[in-house]
């Protein structure tokens, strides 16, 4: 298909993996995903989570860890993170979002990606719409967090479903940032006044576009989310896995 594998994000299966972690985690492997990336273990420990992923021919791309879990208990979060053979962790989203907020967060980031980098991971940022917003300084909040923080701390995890909702473009986003941009959320919108999360190929992203420009810029993962779904999301991520292989080559 590519050299480039291909994650589901755990989150869109929440309901799915909190009544059946390892058979939902089978049913991705079915569909021909090369891994997946955690939004937590279900209730299970790493080292049992890594022992699934082994029986089933999965890799972890990453795991979505809470800013909280970041900040107060760094040193579980990277040994479970080795434990299962992820090289990435992503802090997933924020709710305090005033300047001094970001300035306080921006601190945090880097100290914290420099610690995941002396441990051999490197910590990614995942935006939504919000960090698209100008702060006083005339940059938006998501520039900010960049472009405060060292290269070498803090690396991309964009997801281009919220840098087009907020009137970005992502391969622009994607080309800015080439060198710090191993893990992109595919994701599509519908083209109607709802801008609802869409399965691949079914909305008015430009998929391929992103996928050119990843594969050009060396990204690590492409992963796969959709927030919320109006079929199973099962059948969601199954017409998004096809949309990859007859169209994504």
């Amino acid at each position: 298909m590519t050299t480039i594998p291909v994650a589901a994000q755990l989150y869109t299966l929440r309901n799915e993996t909190a009544e059946d972690f390892k058979g939902t985690l089978e049913k991705v492997a079915e569909l021909g995903f090369d891994g997946v990336e955690f939004a937590g273990f279900g209730g299970h420990s790493a080292s049992e989570v890594k022992t699934m992923l082994d029986e089933l021919g999965l890799k972890s791309a990453s795991s979505h860890i809470p800013l909280d879990d970041l900040r107060n208990r760094l040193d579980d979060v990277i040994e479970e993170q080795k434990v299962i053979g992820s090289n990435y962790i992503v802090c997933p989203y924020i709710t305090e979002r005033t300047e001094e907020d970001y300035n306080v967060l921006i601190q945090d980031l880097d100290k914290i990606g420099e610690r995941c980098k002396e441990a051999g991971l490197t910590l990614c940022y995942h935006n939504h719409d919000f960090e698209l917003e100008t702060l006083s300084d005339g940059r938006t909040a998501l520039k900010s967090i960049f472009e405060d923080t060292s290269s070498a701390h803090l690396q991309t995890e964009f997801d281009i479903y919220w840098l087009q909702k907020a009137g970005e473009n992502p391969v622009e986003w994607l080309q800015t940032y080439s060198n710090r941009s191993p893990l992109v959320h595919l994701k599509d919108m519908t083209v109607d006044d709802d801008q609802f999360f869409a399965e691949l190929g079914t909305g008015g992203v430009d998929i391929g576009a992103v996928w050119e420009k990843g594969k050009e810029i060396g990204v690590d993962w492409f992963i796969v989310e959709q927030d919320e779904s109006r079929r199973t999301p099962l059948e969601s991520l199954e017409i998004s896995m096809e949309f990859i292989k007859q169209n994504l080559k």
